[in-house]
C-alpha cells in the first residue's frame, strides 16, 4: 500500500499533471468570461436586430412542453468564442514550439571539422578522420 501511495504522489506531482489542473481551473474560469460576454454582450445585440432578449426565445409544445432555442444559440456562440480563442492559442504556441526547435538545430552541430585535412563532414563522435587518418581528439 505504502509502494502505491508513493506511484501516486509521484504521478500526482510530475508537472504534467499539474500544468493540466492549471489549464482546467483556467479553461473554468474563461469559460465564465466567455459566458459573461455572450449573455450581456451579445445576446442584446443580437436583440436589438429582433428578438429583445435571445435567452427568452422559447417555444411551449404539448403537455408544458418548451423547446428554449435561446439558451441553445447561447451554447453555440460560447462554444464558437471558446474554439476560435483555443484555435488562436494554440497556433501561436506551436508556431513558438517551432521557433524553439529551429534554433536548437542551429544551436547543436552535428558534424566537425578535420584539423589536419580540413573536412567538415565528420560526425561528431568520429576518432578517425577518413579522408586522411588522423587520429582525433
Amino acid at each position: 500500500m505504502k509502494k502505491f501511495i508513493e506511484e501516486f504522489k509521484a504521478f500526482a506531482l510530475k508537472g504534467n499533471v499539474m500544468d493540466m489542473a492549471v489549464g482546467v481551473i483556467i479553461g473554468a474560469a474563461f469559460g465564465n468570461i466567455v459566458t459573461a460576454l455572450t449573455e450581456n454582450i451579445i445576446n442584446p445585440l443580437i436583440g436589438c436586430i429582433g428578438n429583445p432578449e435571445v435567452n427568452g426565445l422559447t417555444f411551449n409544445l404539448i403537455k408544458g412542453q418548451v423547446i428554449d432555442l435561446g439558451a441553445f444559440i447561447t451554447a453555440v456562440i460560447n462554444f464558437l468564442i471558446m474554439a476560435l480563442v483555443l484555435f488562436c492559442l494554440l497556433k501561436s504556441i506551436n508556431k513558438m514550439m517551432e521557433l524553439g526547435k529551429k534554433k536548437e538545430e542551429e544551436a547543436a552541430p552535428t558534424t566537425k571539422e578535420c584539423p589536419f585535412c580540413k573536412c567538415d563532414d565528420l560526425h561528431l563522435e568520429a576518432t578517425r578522420c577518413p579522408h586522411c587518418g588522423s587520429e582525433l581528439k
